[in-house]
């Protein structure tokens, strides 16, 4: 198992990112967070140590700069936040440790509107995306141009959240599901509840990404 802590140097900026690549892995799930959320999400860290075991890398890293956090509205651009996951993937399809791995994206609350958004301009690139209590909703024009095979999962107790993911379920032409954790709020913060998530991606991933 190899780790990396890396400045991950952008057009505009560098950002701070986690790569751990266990032995043998055969592809990488990069992680693209929800609004006033960084690289350090217990929630995402969770998740990804469980993708780790299955031979999977993953990559956790900051969309935002810390004084960019600051600002309030930077954490609801989505524009910003996908280009910076787009050439933060691109900078990964040319890096020696992770040029040869499977790409995958984990999008989690707006974080699944920038991964579904940047799936739609790496078209095959991807290999699979997961949506965890995302709104893809903010995605919606792009949604149709995504090939990925797209997984969104929402908690049932979520309700508002629901609705928004089953419009953009309904504008997706990609290999599809959806998943309602019954007994789950928006966060997942129930016991058990993102243990299920976390099942649920690593199935998707297993099918879709590591093929």
């Amino acid at each position: 198992m190899k780790k990396f802590d890396l400045d991950i140097p952008l057009s505009s900026v560098t950002l701070k990112g986690d790569l751990v690549i266990p032995e043998n892995a055969t592809g990488i799930v990069v992680f693209s967070h929800g609004s006033g959320s960084s690289r350090f999400s217990s929630r995402n860290r969770m998740v990804a140590e469980l993708v780790q075991k299955q031979n999977i890398a993953t990559f956790l890293f900051d969309l935002l700069t810390e004084e960019e956090d600051r600002v309030y509205e930077s954490r609801f651009n989505i524009d910003l936040l996908t280009n910076r996951l787009i050439e933060t993937t691109q900078w990964l399809l040319e890096n020696g440790d992770t040029k040869s791995l499977a790409i995958g994206y984990f999008g989690a609350s707006t974080g699944a509107a920038s991964a579904l958004r940047a799936a739609a301009y790496f078209k095959e690139t991807i290999k699979a995306v997961v949506s965890r209590g995302g709104r893809p909703d903010l995605a919606i024009t792009e949604l149709p141009l995504v090939t990925a095979p797209t997984l969104l999962i929402v908690g049932g107790l979520d309700v508002p959240v629901i609705t928004m993911n089953k419009m953009a379920y309904d504008q997706l032409e990609s290999t599809k599901d959806m998943k309602i954790v019954e007994g789950a709020t928006h966060l997942f913060e129930e016991p058990g509840k993102l243990m299920e998530v976390a099942d649920l991606a690593i199935d998707w991933y297993k099918k879709y990404l590591t093929q």
